[in-house]
């Protein structure tokens, strides 16, 4: 019986990787472990209680303000001995983190296969995103099977020179996550459910991405408030990541604005449903970008590029950028004018069906060859 390890560290890792824990766990032809380098603790947490994933290994590494050289060299060295007590015969990692990196390349190292979920995104510019470009490339060129979500990933993998037959197009695993969380009866926390029933619209806003920190961050902030002078019926329930650098432009910025609810970060659970609830999205993460148009909410992205182009090309998701008037324009055209409201709306989303995490189980048993066809790849 094949033995495969999983590894991640993030919340949006865990979050992608719970349904492909979930169907291997319950299958009889693969023993499955799990390894955790807990780059973010809480967070992570957060997810493994929501899916019910009890870690085989925790390295437990995140410490205040920890810089990624610390972080990955302290990773590398953990998942080495992970791996020499394991001894899986593959290893999966998902998406752009550095725990994906390392976890790549500790595997590597020990000569045992990587299995890359969610690969071949790319934006073509090292530095955005910061580290997590560098992070996807650097992990697909020590990759063996390559879970494309989609056929535009396909192609910037086989312009890399990937062959073919080691690439899979799987659809996202985290419209599996989305699917199995969000519930229309879903109640929330009182204060929070409390903020929902009130009347107007709600824009739900994260913000946390390296290069929006300092001036930028405080410029997204600008334009949030000057249409809130404008819309007088809109409200802003906005997590605050707990970062440092974060927290202290939010507070010079938008201080106690009345309409602007500051909260701590949300488990997923509480988040996903507060995605169907909004009106729309003003975020700078990557996974919100595929979440959210499952949901059928407009997205503005806070960055000057995506490696997720394919949302931006169905209208599901704008790319904004970060300045005040960029922000401003861009929300006030989303609030007060219906039709273009509904074309980003209605679009249709391109990144899975709910069965990504199935795709990539069959691809699994084809690569060990327990059945003897691939399975079919998604497509819209």
């Amino acid at each position: 019986m094949p033995k495969i390890l999983l590894i991640f560290g993030t919340r949006p890792e865990a979050i992608k990787m719970a349904p492909v824990y979930k169907i291997l766990k319950d299958s009889s032809e693969f023993e499955t472990k799990v390894a955790v380098t807990a780059q973010h603790r809480e967070m992570l947490d957060q997810v493994l209680k929501l899916f019910n994933i009890t870690p085989d290994y925790d390295l437990n590494l995140m410490t205040p303000r920890q810089t990624l050289q610390d972080l990955t060299s302290r990773a590398l060295l953990g998942l080495s001995e992970v791996l020499e007590d394991c001894q899986p015969d593959l290893v999966l990692v998902h998406g752009d983190t550095t725990t994906t990196f390392v976890g790549a390349l500790a595997a590597f190292y020990k000569k045992i296969p990587v299995g890359h979920v969610e690969a071949g995104l790319r934006t073509r510019n090292k530095y955005s995103p910061w580290p997590e470009e560098m992070n996807r490339r650097l992990t697909g060129a020590l990759t063996d099977l390559h879970f494309a979500p989609t056929k535009t990933s396909r192609e910037n993998l086989l312009r890399e020179g990937v062959l073919p037959e080691n690439i899979f197009v799987t659809g996202n695993t985290v419209i599996d996550a989305l699917y199995y969380t969000v519930r229309e009866n879903y109640r929330f926390a009182p204060e929070l459910e409390a903020i929902l029933n009130r009347p107007g619209r709600i824009i739900l806003m994260t913000t946390h991405r390296r290069e929006n920190w300092g001036e930028p961050l405080k410029n997204i902030y600008r334009g949030l408030l000057k249409v809130l002078e404008e819309a007088a019926d809109v409200r802003v329930i906005f997590p605050v990541h707990k970062n440092p650098v974060v927290r202290e432009a939010v507070r010079e910025v938008i201080g106690e604005h009345p309409r602007v609810h500051l909260v701590e970060p949300l488990d997923y659970e509480p988040f996903a449903n507060l995605m169907a609830r909004s009106y729309l999205v003003l975020t700078d993460s990557g996974g919100i970008q595929e979440e959210a148009p499952s949901l059928g909410k407009p997205v503005l992205v806070l960055r000057d590029t995506t490696e997720r182009p394919e949302a931006v090309e169905a209208g599901t998701v704008r790319l904004i950028g970060s300045g005040t008037e960029a922000v401003y324009k861009n929300l006030k055209e989303l609030l007060f004018d219906e039709s273009s409201y509904r074309k980003m709306a209605n679009a249709i989303n391109p990144y899975g069906d709910g069965k990504a995490s199935l795709r990539i189980y069959r691809a699994l048993k084809y690569y060990y060859k327990i059945d003897s066809s691939p399975p079919e790849e998604f497509s819209l």
